[in-house]
């Protein structure tokens, strides 16, 4: 076995993707963030695979400074602990690793052993999926629609106030603007509206062959407990299933709230993965 490192994304991608596609679903993150890298969206990024002859046993990427996501197809430790050595011996920086809760913890073991760091968890997350709407959801006053540039002040402020809460590391103003930016010109983001009043919005992201992600769920302190968001998402969610045959998104498994307004919409939990961050 041995951990090879790809420079093009392609190459990459015709060796791991067929495997990816069998869970769809549960590796639509993985697949996700490896069609923008494919697509130009990240300039800095890191490719690697565990192979034996032709078989691919384990895959990772990573785009700083987001965490290390890793997939082990195989369960083996000795898969986990060659990749560690590979990443410390090319001087590539992790700050953490996002994987199912068993691959995440090999990784963090191996890694914490070779460099005194320290791990915590920093997300325990529930991945969702839904095939369907439920009928005969009480909904919210007010509609949706698609964010606009008049939108984006509102929209910054909103992205930086849901990565503190949500324990992401925090962008500058000038990144959440052009972040925001990137957003509203993809047409990537919903708000609801009531009374001509923004209230809460969310985000469709990370399309696959079969399946989009729902993210950037977030109304602020002021307009909630009024079921905006439930109604924005399930909305969105109908809307999006006309094109896609499921949607995706993760939820933090400690807000028993959002939880539970996923599950009243159609959403069923399929998997547990683990965001954990190193530190000295």
């Amino acid at each position: 076995m041995k951990w090879n490192v790809y420079a093009e994304s392609e190459s990459f991608s015709e060796k791991v993707e067929p495997l990816l596609y069998e869970h769809e679903d549960e590796y639509s993150l993985f697949l996700g963030i490896l069609n923008h890298i494919k697509q130009g969206r990240y300039e800095d990024y890191f490719l690697a695979l565990a192979e034996e002859g032709d078989e691919v046993l384990a895959a990772c990427l990573m785009t700083p400074p987001h965490p290390l996501q890793l997939i082990d197809f195989q369960s083996e430790f000795e898969i986990e602990t060659e990749l560690v050595k590979l990443l410390l011996s090319t001087g590539v920086e992790v700050n953490g690793v996002v994987g199912d809760r068993e691959t995440a913890s090999r990784f963090a073991l191996a890694w914490t052993a070779e460099t005194g760091q320290k791990v915590h968890l920093l997300m325990d997350q529930g991945l969702y999926r839904a095939d369907a709407v439920t009928t005969g959801l009480e909904k919210s006053p007010g509609t949706w629609r698609v964010a606009n540039k008049k939108d984006a002040p509102l929209l910054e402020e909103w992205c930086l106030l849901f990565e503190t809460e949500t324990g992401i590391k925090v962008s500058s103003a000038a990144e959440a603007a052009r972040k925001i930016d990137a957003f509203i010109e993809g047409k990537e983001v919903y708000v609801w509206e009531v009374d001509g009043e923004v209230v809460s919005c969310m985000k469709r992201s990370r399309p696959s062959k079969h399946g989009i992600t729902v993210s950037f769920v977030f109304t602020p302190q002021k307009h909630r407990r009024k079921g905006y968001a439930r109604t924005l998402v399930a909305e969105v969610t109908e809307e999006l299933l006309l094109e896609f045959d499921f949607a995706m998104l993760y939820t933090d498994l400690k807000n028993p709230t959002s939880n539970k307004i996923y599950r009243e919409i159609g959403y069923e939990q399929i998997a547990n993965p683990v965001h954990l961050q190193f530190e000295e």
